[in-house]
């Protein structure tokens, strides 16, 4: 009862996150403040009132449409809001019940980092996914902060929960994923860019912090999806040989589908062999 109305709660914080997320979208790439000025109707530039900006509500009632101009408000702008209402209801479901059944104060207070260092990363990942398709780039922006947020309340929760090892755990694994993007981005520069590179090294510490399992689901899956995807597109005739198809969102599908399901993959994949 009381996970599921945390759960809950979580989800519509993910439902405002999304909101804010637009502007993210569409203000970062262009090097612009997302806090200033206020968001405004592109079209005729009228300031959006505060009723006007209640996440899906006020585009189902505005139809969809600026309410001084008309001019058509894309439908992206909600589904931006229920995918981070959607995602943040996702990993409060994997990462709130070891908050509620902690024992003492510190392992409470280390998981709870845990669960707001992986809400971070999921409205990152919802940014960056769009802006990479939209653009072909990840803004270092969204990108450098990413590194010490994950490494200051991941390296505090591991203290807290008494597992500081998974503090080296994580360290090996950014570095070790960091070096491997940077190899394929110097070895093939047309398919692999330097932003896929710097989001590498912080998606590596995160996976690795989980557990080996994790780390190698999340490192394989990429590949795998994004090849089965572009293979798709070429045989469908979507896209020619030499197209550009932007990694980073398979890279971060890739590291969340480590982060939900990567150890029970993992041993799986082991059982295969006989080898757990």
């Amino acid at each position: 009862m009381i996970a599921g109305f945390g759960i809950g709660l979580i989800a519509v914080l993910g439902l405002a996150i999304g909101s804010f997320l637009n502007v993210v979208i569409h203000r970062v790439p262009a090097g612009r403040s997302v806090v200033s000025p206020p968001s405004a109707c592109p079209g005729c530039g009228s300031e959006i009132a505060w009723y006007d900006n209640v996440p899906v509500l006020s585009w189902l009632l505005l139809r969809g449409r600026c309410r001084t101009c008309s001019m058509r408000i894309p439908v992206r702008y909600p589904l931006v809001e229920l995918a981070g209402a959607g995602f943040f209801g996702l990993v409060a479901a994997l990462l709130l019940p070891p908050v509620l059944e902690a024992t003492t104060t510190p392992v409470l207070v280390g998981h709870l980092l845990v669960l707001v260092l992986h809400l971070f990363l999921a409205a990152v990942s919802l940014a960056l996914a769009i802006i990479d398709l939209e653009t072909h780039r990840l803004p270092n922006a969204l990108t450098y902060p990413a590194y010490p947020v994950a490494i200051v309340l991941l390296g505090v929760a591991s203290l807290l929960i008494d597992e500081p090892v998974l503090l080296l755990q994580a360290a090996i694994g950014g570095a070790a994923l960091f070096v491997f993007y940077l190899l394929l981005a110097l070895v093939y520069p047309g398919g692999m860019g330097f932003g896929d590179v710097k989001l590498a090294g912080v998606l590596g510490f995160v996976l690795a912090w989980h557990g080996w399992g994790v780390f190698a689901v999340g490192v394989f899956a990429p590949f795998l999806l994004g090849g089965l995807f572009s293979i798709i597109l070429l045989v469908a005739r979507r896209v020619g040989r030499k197209a550009g198809i932007p990694f980073g969102p398979w890279m971060l599908l890739g590291a969340w589908i480590g982060i939900f399901v990567g150890e029970e993959v993992s041993a799986w994949y082991l059982g295969l062999f006989g080898l757990v």
